[in-house]
This record gives C-alpha cells, structure tokens and sequence, in this order.
C-alpha cells in the first residue's frame, strides 16, 4: 500500500469512530419556516380572481405610454436600484471566495544563498576548508483541508444563500421601484387634472360673475352679488398657483426616481394627461403565492436557510479538521547539480487537529448562530405577516375607493344640475345669490374629490399590484 492509500485509510479510520462517538452534523431543514399556515383564499369578490398570480409588467394594461416609457428609463438609471446590483456582485465575490476554500492552498517558493566566514574568526587555519559557501533550494508545496464534516460545505452554502438573498432584494427593489413610480405619476396627473378643474370653474365663475355685475348696472342685484361672485372667483383662482407648486415638485419626485435631471421630464410631462385607466379585474392569486412572488418574503427564505447553514458550520468546528500536507522541490549547494535526482526533497503529511478546549468561544458561536437562525425565522414569518396584511388592506382600499367614484360621479352630476337651476331661478329673479354661490363651491369640492378619489383608486391598485409581488422581476 502506497503512502497516499495509507494516509487515506488513517482518514477513513479516524472519521469512522468519530462518527460512531460524535454522529454526523444535521442536515439543515430545508422545509417551511412559516409558524401557522397562510390562509386559504382571499375574502371574495368580483374585482379579484384568486386562480393565477399578477403577471409582470403590469403597468401595460393601464394603457399609458408614456407611463411605459418612464419605468423603462428609471429601471435603467435608478440609483437604487444600480447600488442593489453592486450588492449582488459583493454577495457574489464573497461566495466564490468561500468556495476557494474546496481548493488546495500551494506555495512556491525558491531562494539562493551565498556565504562567506571570515578568516580572521578562528585562530586556527583549518586547510581546504572553503570559507565560501552557497545554496540554492526550490520548492511547491501544499496544503489541503478535507471537509469531512461539513464545515466548509456550510459555510460555502451560507454565503450562497446570501447571494440569492440579494438577488431577491434586488428584485424587491424592482417591484418597488416600478409601483413608486406609478404612483408619483398617478399623482402627477391627479394634480394636473384638478388644475384643469380649477381652469374650467374660473371660466365658469367669470360668466357668473359678468351676469351679477350686469344685473347691478341695471338694478336688478345688489353690489353685494357682485362682491360674493368676485370673491368665489378670485378664490378658485388663488388655488392656481399652489397645484402648479405640486405639480413642479412631483416632476422633481419622478426625476429622482428616473435618476435624471427635472429639467430632462419638464417638457414632456407639463403637458396635461388623462389619470391612466383604474378599472380592472386583478388576478391577486392566492395567498400561498405570495411565498413565490414576493421577492421580499424569497429573500427573508433565503436569509433563513443562510443561518441554518451558518449554524450547521458552528457545530462542525466541535469536530476535528484534517489537512493534507506535502511539498516536492530541489536543494543543492552547486548549481550544476540543482537538478539531479539526488536534490530531489519531499514531504508528505496528512494530519488531524482537533481543538479540545477553547474556553467557551465555540460554545458560544453555536449559541449566538442559534439565536440568528431563530431572529431570522421570526423575521420571516412577520414578513410573510405584514405581506398578508398589506394585500388584504390594498384588496380594501381598492374596493372602496372605486365606490367613492361611483357616488362622487352622481354627486357631481347633481351639484352640476343644483348650480344649473339655481342660476336660471338668479336670472328670472325667483331666488336669491346665496343659492348660486353654494352650488358653485359645491360644484369645484364635488369635482375636487372625485379627480382625488379616482387618482387614490389608482394608486390603490398599484398597491395592490405591488403587494402581491408583481413587476419588472429578473430572473
């Protein structure tokens, strides 16, 4: 039996009654984490469809190409969004450098010396002895640590399963970044409709206005008909400059998100547009998918299976580590016989280290990557928790809100319809101005609150795309 198959069955000895004496390090589990089971479906309704989950890129069906445009740009530009794509190279540098460790390690080195005594250092001359003497030596050697015991393969697994962690993060910033920015352009057009809103009723309030004063130069009103219609008028026209503020700072909300310059979007989005299409049937899923199509409940999965893996490294260093070391190389003191088969040097050296004692130290590793696995754990369900609550809470405000707009509608058209008959009776002289001036603030309040209630419609079903998990994810 050669010298590598003896150190092999000196291994395979040692580990044998190790394993016999100490067991195997447990697998990880693998399984669910989850403390109690997900409900089975979503509270009925017939806005959802509970069969199949979002599809990505939903914010096509909205029907707004300029919206299409602007995700595109900030998924290219969002520094968010390109620091979450460094992290997953760091993640990624970090895993491949734990993965060295499956490797050998080999040194070269080599090195030349010459030397000469001085004669004047003994009293005795000593015949034919050289007081110049030189050596050279070149050698590779080795060392390689066998992972009997898991710890490598552990610790390799942890890091990996914080690179796909970051991964899923990546894809969460995604999903965020595609909802906010359909969001700050829901708001952007609510402010820009309502400014139009505000436009319409100053024009409207103008000709009222022409009518009190005609009235009073012939007679027929008093100057203070004239005075409430100026002060409606100048009062609609006085919310004017505030909206455009809002509306400027929302361009400048959508610039950050896109990773540009205000002065890049002014142009294009000062230009008023209709508030996107917010009538849809949602395919939400079920609440089970959430567990593969939120990125945010993935990578806490993934943060939980890295410290199972980490607290499977702790246990193996209770065990012992064996090495394999060796080193093959030439030494000579005269070069012309630096090759020769005679200056051939080697070593082999299998060895085994175990640390008996350390104190409490890896004792107190084990117990410190316990708790993490037992923090992530409960990370992970409060994930899965808040997921559940925020789709719930999103399915709500959606229903809700779209029957606000159904009833503001129906308010609008009678407030329109109450303004309407109050100005004929004004103008016939049947009743009195008060009557006109409420149903003209009336008018620009219904009008106001059904613009913002169809832009929070919006918004809440971009929520709900978003807390279900869809968006631009990358695969």
């Amino acid at each position: 039996m050669g010298i590598l198959g003896r150190y092999y069955f000196f291994v395979g000895a040692v580990a044998s009654c190790l394993i016999l004496m100490c067991g195997a390090v447990a697998a990880q589990n693998d399984g669910r984490y989850l403390d109690r089971a997900l409900p089975e479906a979503w509270e009925p309704d017939t806005l959802f469809v509970q069969k199949l989950p979002v599809e990505d890129r939903w914010w096509k069906e909205l029907g707004d190409v300029r919206l299409d445009s602007l995700i595109s740009v900030a998924v290219a530009n969002n520094y968010d969004l390109l620091e979450a794509g460094d992290r997953i190279r760091q993640a990624h540098a970090v895993m491949r450098g734990e993965q060295a460790a499956y490797y050998p390690s080999v040194d070269f080195t080599a090195g030349w010396m010459r030397q000469q005594s001085s004669r004047n250092s003994s009293q005795i001359a000593i015949p034919g002895i050289s007081r110049i003497t030189q050596y050279a030596s070149a050698d590779l050697s080795a060392n390689w640590e066998i992972d009997l015991f898991g710890s490598i393969r552990n610790r390799v697994r942890s890091e990996k399963e914080l690179y796909r962690a970051t991964r899923e993060d990546y894809n969460g910033v995604m999903v965020s970044l595609c909802a906010e920015v359909a969001s700050a352009y829901a708001q952007l057009r609510t402010w820009q409709q309502q400014y139009l809103v505000a436009e319409q009723h100053i024009a409207s309030q103008q000709a009222i206005l022409h009518i009190t004063e005609v009235r009073y130069d012939t007679g027929l009103a008093s100057q203070l008909d004239v005075s409430q219609a100026k002060s409606v008028y100048y009062s609609t026209k006085a919310s004017l400059p505030g909206l455009e503020a809002s509306i400027e700072q929302q361009i400048n909300a959508i610039a950050v998100l896109l990773g540009v310059y205000p002065e890049s979007l002014r142009p294009v989005l000062r230009v008023p547009a209709p508030i996107p299409d917010y009538l849809r049937i949602v395919s939400v899923g079920i609440p089970v998918n959430l567990l593969r199509q939120r990125p945010d409940i993935r990578a806490a999965e993934r943060t939980v299976a890295s410290y199972a893996a980490s607290a499977g490294a702790s246990r193996s260093d209770f065990l012992p580590k064996f090495y394999l070391k060796g080193s093959i190389g030439f030494a000579a003191r005269d070069m012309d016989d630096f090759f020769n088969r005679k200056s051939l040097t080697y070593q082999i050296a299998p060895t085994l280290s175990w640390n008996l004692f350390q104190g409490m130290q890896r004792t107190q590793a084990l117990a410190g990557a316990k708790a993490k696995l037992d923090e992530s754990i409960r990370q992970y369900n409060q994930t899965v928790l808040t997921a559940v609550q925020e789709v719930d809470n999103a399915m709500t405000g959606y229903t809700h809100s779209l029957k606000q707009v159904v009833a503001l509608r129906e308010v609008v058209v009678q407030g329109e319809t109450t303004l309407r008959l109050s100005l004929d009776l004004y103008k016939r002289g049947l009743t009195t101005f008060q009557n006109v001036l409420d149903a003209l603030r009336s008018v620009l309040s219904y009008q106001n609150s059904l613009v913002s209630a169809q832009g929070s419609t919006l918004s809440y079903l971009i929520q709900l795309y978003r807390s279900v998990g869809g968006g631009w994810v990358s695969e």
